[in-house]
């Protein structure tokens, strides 16, 4: 296939499938978010310092993507694939029979290195449709990636109250394995765009931030709201597990699944980017955040009432950041189509940087300042990113004229 010509529609299966080894390879970082009281008591630590867990999962996460994303534009997908989902089990066997704290937070941060396959499947996907499908097919990919961040939490935490917090990373080992055989039959058979070393390719993220005024402006969205979102999600756990509520971990996942909403969210969003533009979904989405923070503060109060508010609240804010993803990352895809990865890496390692912060702001705002200080977290991140959205202006992208048209050989579905 010329660098010109479109590519082919692949099966809709195919999508659907991508869309689900996303959700099972997000998974392994957020379920920890819902055990890690179950942790501290079972090792016999603070809360605050089992939740270094949650920390180190996300830290190893963003320094996955800065190091192993690139490689999306250079190495045969499907072989990549396979190799991360295998590596990504071995550290969630290491996870769930680690016999110290300490232990637990590196075999995490190890997983989090490897568990990149989501952002690796994202921009290949986009690479497999015509341009005119891209925010369709990315929002698809997205409702699976936003089915296992919220499902994550749920299985963690009913898993870990029934059987104990090693149970969810061992079950995690066994399916992540199942889906790397699965992916080695199903990931298209692809030609990567890049001939570059692997020292360019990981220069290369550095290079597109300062040449892409709107890459820069999607890693400022979502950096600073995914902070507010992974702060909030720490800090529930403590929340509920607290005085205030006096529940169990199991409590946190069964919340959780009111954001299932988000999973069919993702795709509307899509379709509207592609109608509308990124930037209109975008203004959406950040009022979806700043209003998500005015319910959450009523989560406080306790009783029947707060757990509707809370419920109603993380509703709201995980569609609205999800959403706003999709929005980021069709941006983000249009800007050089031979350079997704790349582009992806630098998008996604400040976002999860920012999801890191967010993780250990969150329990120390809710140490200091309680409940009130995390949503007053959650909502500062939308004032500020909403203060940029409105003072935009028009930008001109830079940059190599090739790496905007070229797109990567598709052929057939391996098996």
């Amino acid at each position: 296939m010329s660098a010109s010509s479109a590519p082919p529609n692949p099966p809709r299966w195919v999508i659907l499938v991508l869309a689900l080894a996303c959700g099972v390879g997000v998974s392994t970082i957020y379920f920890p978010q819902a055990i890690s009281s179950l942790v501290a008591a079972d090792l016999d630590v603070p809360e605050g310092s089992a939740a270094l867990v949650v920390t180190a999962a996300q830290f190893g996460y963003a320094g996955g993507i800065f190091l192993l994303v690139p490689l999306g534009d250079r190495l045969p997908h499907r072989r990549l694939l396979v190799t991360l989902l295998t590596l990504t089990a071995l550290g969630l066997f290491a996870a769930g029979t680690a016999p110290t704290l300490w232990v637990l937070v590196a075999a995490s941060a190890a997983t989090g290195v490897t568990t990149v396959v989501p952002q690796i499947i994202l921009p290949m996907a986009a690479g497999l449709v015509p341009a005119e499908r891209h925010g369709a097919v990315t929002g698809t990919v997205g409702s699976g990636l936003i089915g296992g961040i919220l499902l994550a939490r749920t299985f963690g935490g009913t898993l870990g109250t029934w059987l104990g917090w090693r149970a969810p990373y061992l079950v995690a080992a066994v399916v992540v394995l199942a889906l790397a055989a699965v992916l080695s039959r199903v990931v298209p058979d692809t030609t990567p765009p890049s001939r570059r070393s692997y020292p360019a390719l990981i220069a290369a993220p550095l290079r597109l931030l300062r040449e892409e005024p709107d890459l820069r402006r999607s890693c400022l969205y979502q950096t600073a709201v995914f902070a507010g979102f992974s702060a909030a999600w720490t800090a529930l756990t403590l929340l509920l597990t607290g005085p205030v509520y006096g529940m169990g971990a199991q409590a946190v996942g069964v919340l959780g699944l009111v954001g299932a909403a988000s999973m069919f969210g993702t795709p509307i969003a899509g379709r509207a980017v592609d109608r509308r533009g990124p930037d209109a979904v975008s203004l959406r989405c950040l009022l979806g955040v700043a209003g998500a923070a005015g319910v959450l503060a009523l989560g406080g109060t306790g009783g029947v009432a707060g757990l509707v508010a809370l419920a109603g609240g993380m509703l709201l804010l995980d569609v609205a950041v999800q959403c706003g993803q999709v929005a980021n990352q069709a941006r983000n895809f249009a800007l050089r189509p031979a350079a997704r990865a790349r582009i992806n890496t630098a998008y996604m390692t400040c976002v999860f940087i920012g999801g890191s912060v967010g993780s250990w702001l969150g329990v120390r705002a809710y140490d200091r300042f309680g409940w009130p200080g995390v949503t007053a977290l959650v909502a500062l991140t939308a004032v500020i990113v909403l203060a940029r959205h409105l003072t935009r202006g028009r930008t001109a992208p830079k940059g190599a004229e090739a790496e905007r048209v070229a797109v990567p050989e598709v052929r057939s579905p391996g098996h």
